[in-house]
């Protein structure tokens, strides 16, 4: 998701509804490809704060307090919306399973949803590489240097070699998410001051559509936000359609161990369907329909391990530790939220480029295509990439999502390139070109984060090694080497439902890249 801000409609806070907004408009502004508008159904029940007439004025002051959201957005399928609403009977036709006592019908707003968060992630790495940026994938990160009172760069190990390296800098900003203050702890002695509390936020995936339509339901959970100054009722769970399935989350719960061990037990899925069956009567779900369990780390408020009723972070944290510790050449950053990177992006480099006493030119950022996005109607670039390969439309859909006009050159190179792994829309070419020119050292690479394969679980035996045969062809692997790297996917589906993160999977995948 990529959230506009409404939810801080209750906590009076229009500064962060407004950052919110801005980032949002600027996923939509260049990169159309992968962000699109997703409209939302509220349920209204009542005459009180879950009432028809609260949420319209609710709705009413976001939109006003946005009016500049589609500024600079040409692709008219990619601006938002303003809200609408719906009656009951429309809405008991659409959605039976709604609590018909007190329902009066329900609000729909638009908020942003990321075709391939991964792909997303790659757009913006190609594109600072285009602009002259050094990247590199499977090189870690271990430490800082420090000379003379101040850090002097990062100590890193490429992990495909095992060799040690050391990248000097006049500045090093660390932005490793809920890593951060491992790097620092490492390195320092000590993290942050207070330390940043972590949230492990949880959903699950279900293959197949739960609702009808395209847009997502809101259902209530069984928690309170405390922080509300103006609460319609317990926190929001979501019912989101999603390529074919449905995403339902997200699940709180205070994290305060290794970045790299968390995990979703089963009797939490079991405790979460139950909780969504009670909130949608009627839904013919189980476990057995789970087919990824999925968690991240993300910045939370300062709960109690135990605490129920869940207060989040309001903001994210650049830190300039010259001023912090009195340590130069280091500034880190945390942010709250994936949606809010391109402003805090701007505003972490403007810092550096302060501390460095250098002009910083005006961040194009907000205005230029990621790479792939350079188009004004998606519609169309469908329709071109579906004549260019002679795709079904499906596959070009997918292709022009994930590529957006780069789908042209997954496309060259002759029929070969073409040709569709069993059973599903990807093509062969989007394997290659994810071992050519997108930095995939793994068959995983190529299929959790590369392409769409594994998305929704298991793509089945005839995918997985056809795509297993063109990512050895293009990295001359061994047949041991293929039967390796297909047992580490494999094991990475079995473990799906748990969420647990990459680092905490089998050994094998350590060993693949050396």
């Amino acid at each position: 998701m990529v959230h506009g801000g409404i939810r801080y409609l209750q906590h009076a806070d229009v500064a962060r509804l407004r950052h919110s907004a801005r980032a949002r408009s600027t996923f939509l502004r260049v990169a159309p490809h992968l962000v699109r508008p997703l409209p939302i159904v509220v349920p209204t029940y009542g005459w009180g704060m879950k009432s028809k007439a609260v949420l319209r004025l609710g709705m009413a002051a976001y939109d006003l307090l946005t009016m500049d959201r589609n500024r600079g957005i040409a692709d008219p399928a990619r601006r938002i919306p303003s809200a609408s609403f719906v009656g009951r009977a429309a809405l008991l036709e659409r959605y039976p399973g709604l609590d018909p006592d007190g329902l009066t019908g329900a609000g729909v707003f638009c908020d942003g949803q990321m075709y391939n968060p991964p792909r997303l992630v790659l757009a913006f790495v190609q594109s600072a590489v285009a602009a002259g940026a050094v990247c590199a994938n499977y090189v870690e990160a271990g430490g800082l240097i420090q000379r003379s009172g101040r850090v002097a760069g990062v100590r890193a190990r490429d992990v495909t070699t095992g060799a040690r390296l050391e990248i000097r800098a006049r500045m090093v900003l660390n932005a490793a998410g809920p890593y951060a203050e491992v790097i620092l702890t490492g390195s320092l002695g000590r993290g942050l001051t207070p330390p940043t509390p972590f949230s492990r936020d949880a959903y699950f995936l279900v293959r197949r559509p739960l609702i009808a339509g395209d847009e997502a339901l809101t259902v209530p959970s069984q928690t309170w936000d405390p922080d509300a100054i103006v609460s319609r009722g317990g926190r929001h769970l979501f019912l989101v359609p999603w390529r074919g399935g449905t995403l339902v989350g997200v699940w709180h719960k205070v994290y305060l161990g290794d970045p790299d061990a968390y995990e979703i037990t089963e009797a939490e899925l079991v405790a979460w369907i139950a909780e969504i069956r009670q909130a949608y009567r009627g839904l013919d779900l189980a476990l057995d329909d789970v087919v990824l369990g999925s968690a991240g780390l993300v910045p939370f408020g300062e709960n109690d391990p135990d605490a129920v009723d869940l207060k989040y972070a309001h903001r994210s944290r650049i830190v300039d530790h010259a001023g912090e510790r009195g340590l130069e050449g280091l500034i880190t950053l945390i942010g709250v939220r994936y949606t809010t990177g391109p402003v805090e992006a701007v505003e972490a480099v403007d810092l550096v480029c302060r501390r460095l006493e250098l002009k910083a030119a005006r961040s194009r950022l907000e205005t230029t295509p990621v790479q792939g996005g350079d188009f004004t109607d998606f519609g169309r670039l469908v329709e071109r990439t579906a004549a260019t390969g002679d795709l079904p439309h499906a596959t070009a859909r997918a292709l022009a999502h994930n590529h957006g006009t780069g789908a042209a050159a997954v496309l060259r190179g002759g029929p070969e390139r073409r040709r569709l792994l069993p059973g599903s829309t990807i093509l062969a070419g989007e394997i290659a070109q994810a071992a050519s020119d997108e930095m995939a050292l793994t068959l995983a690479d190529a299929v959790f984060r590369r392409t769409d394969l594994c998305t929704l679980g298991h793509p089945g035996e005839p995918a997985l090694r056809a795509a297993a045969s063109t990512m050895g062809t293009c990295l001359a692997w061994t047949e041991a080497r293929m039967d390796a790297e297909l047992d580490y996917v494999r094991a990475r589906l079995c473990l799906a439902t748990t969420g647990r993160a990459l680092l905490a999977e089998p050994a094998v995948q350590r060993d693949l890249v050396s």
